[in-house]
């Protein structure tokens, strides 16, 4: 399963503290993540991670692509609901997308827990195609 994460600045060491403690759930897994949140679990954790751009510099929209195509199966939003900045509308747009694909998403870290968790139980397992039904290239390609 691909699972995004994103987190903004204030929740940075939370996150690395989460994927800390669930290294082993995310390692067998594939994992994007916006470009600082990215570098910082590679090199802090040293799990692989496929980074996009920075949230504000595009990022956001590229996962929020990703989640579009189908292509994302768990998100994880470590946001800061006090946090008031010019790309909230990539934030709200990711929001949306989840909603309307039925992508789970997790925006704090009891969430998180709850969905990863049940995620290394199987609780996700629809989420993932059989192996003869993966799409050998991005469904949104054409």
């Amino acid at each position: 399963m691909i699972i995004a994460i994103i987190a903004h600045d204030s929740r940075k060491e939370l996150m690395l503290q989460f994927c800390t403690a669930y290294t082993a759930i995310l390692a067998r897994n594939e994992v994007i993540a916006t470009g600082t949140t990215g570098r910082l679990i590679m090199q802090t954790i040293g799990l692989p991670v496929q980074c996009c751009m920075s949230g504000p510099l595009g990022g956001a929209q590229q996962i929020s692509a990703r989640i579009a195509c189908g292509e994302i199966g768990l998100v994880l939003f470590f946001r800061d609901p006090l946090y008031l900045a010019d790309n909230l509308s990539a934030e709200r747009d990711i929001l949306r997308l989840c909603d309307i694909h039925n992508v789970p998403i997790a925006t704090n870290i009891a969430t998180a827990e709850v969905l990863v968790r049940g995620m290394d139980q199987g609780d996700l397992d629809y989420r993932r195609p059989p192996p003869e039904h993966a799409p050998k290239e991005a469904r949104c390609a054409g």
